[in-house]
């Protein structure tokens, strides 16, 4: 029986706080959520529905197709349980696979030492079965198995994306910092931003706040710009199966609204000729006004309003935090004086700075990006006075 067409648990991993979206694109393709935890989320399905996964979500890092769990107590066991399971049928003979391992057991002082036991018996297995022995090493560009061992409860995986699928495949030149294109998906879709306003991105650095809002308003899949995955490198792969989908994808892409323009800023020309550059990549560079400019000088198109996005510098790996007080109340004033109506966004990984913006804000959302506890604060922007706006309401 293949497992492309086999339901198994399906474990789908993202960064921290990024479940709550990962959340909202798994049940819009149709699939009924089991459990949804901090890193990630449950469901069940084949490896022909990972297919599909890999190819549509935005915020996910890795769609892991569950083979076995197991107790284990030390390493041998892994060894052994592993040693049993059909491995020949999973991987071809001739093919390359790689070992990943997530382990917490007291007897394991390297997870090194327990993805090479991993290895060891996947590798015995098939020399045993097939005579040949197939090709390993670190880099997950073929078949990658995944190992997940918790005190002695073990779990063992096909991870079927293989590079994370955090990455969108488009970012050519990363630039200073630049924020994960699945945290920019994830802060676009916490935002009320409806993809067919304007979407204004000053200090838009590497450009992946803008290039994620077009492919967001557009319905443009993160699969388009990618054309290697893990499961192309399992036994049993039908590439009709990734094809059909894969024209799909390219279906479904809609045209950008007449008024969602997409304007970006920044007053380094570098930056600007990056961002151009990683838009050009992604297809989507004409979609996307590039203005070289002080973020203040930024402009903002009257008519339907939209969304005002910023991720300035937080002083913990960019800019100096003393200077950063006055952009913060510039950027504070900017939001009040140029985008009446408008929905305000600043995204920032330094709370003390962002009391210098001198607005209150509507929510606070919470984000890491790596290991700094961040913000996406949302400002609601009225057109004149607020007393104003609440009379005549």
């Amino acid at each position: 029986m293949s497992l492309f067409t086999t339901i198994a648990p399906i474990t789908i991993t993202c960064h921290n706080r990024l479940a709550p979206y990962l959340e909202r694109e798994v049940k819009a393709l149709g699939f009924e959520v089991k459990e949804t935890f901090i890193t990630g989320l449950k469901l069940e399905g084949t490896l022909n529905d990972c297919i599909r996964l890999n190819l549509n979500l935005r915020c996910a890092s890795q769609v892991l197709y569950s083979l076995l769990s197991f107790e284990a107590h030390n390493a041998d066991d892994v060894y052994h349980n592993l040693s049993d399971c059909p491995w020949e049928e999973i991987i071809p003979k001739d093919g390359y696979f790689s070992v990943t391992s997530n382990v917490q057991n007291d007897t394991i002082n390297n997870s090194m030492f327990a993805s090479l036991r991993v290895k060891d018996a996947i590798v015995d297995r098939m020399r045993e079965a097939t005579g040949i022995r197939p090709n390993t090493g670190a880099e997950p560009t073929g078949a990658v198995i995944h190992l997940y061992w918790k005190n002695e409860e073990a779990e063992v995986f096909v991870d079927t994306s293989g590079e994370s699928l955090a990455r969108h495949g488009y970012r050519k030149i990363p630039g200073r910092a630049p924020m994960l294109e699945a945290l920019a998906a994830a802060t676009i879709m916490a935002s009320r931003w409806d993809g067919a306003s304007p979407f204004i991105n000053p200090m838009c650095g590497s450009g992946t706040l803008a290039i994620e809002a077009v492919l967001w308003a557009t319905n443009t899949r993160p699969g388009i710009f990618r054309s290697n995955y893990a499961f192309m490198h399992l036994s049993d792969y039908d590439p009709k199966v990734y094809h059909k989908e894969m024209a799909h994808l390219r279906q479904q892409i809609k045209p950008l609204a007449q008024e969602a323009r997409i304007i970006a800023s920044d007053y380094s020309n570098q930056a600007i000729a990056n961002a151009q550059q990683n838009a050009k990549a992604a297809g989507v560079d004409r979609l996307i006004e590039f203005k070289e400019c002080d973020f203040a000088e930024t402009p903002v198109p009257e008519g339907k309003p939209g969304v005002f996005f910023i991720n300035p510098e937080y002083g913990e790996r960019l800019g100096d935090v003393t200077e950063l007080e006055g952009t913060y109340g510039r950027i504070g004033t900017y939001m009040k004086q140029k985008c009446g109506g408008y929905f305000g966004y600043v995204f920032t990984g330094n709370l003390d700075l962002a009391k210098k913006i001198g607005l209150k804000p509507k929510r606070r959302i919470e984000f890491f990006t790596s290991t700094i506890d961040c913000r996406l604060f949302e400002y609601e922007l009225y057109a004149g006075s607020r007393r104003a706006v609440e009379e005549k309401e």
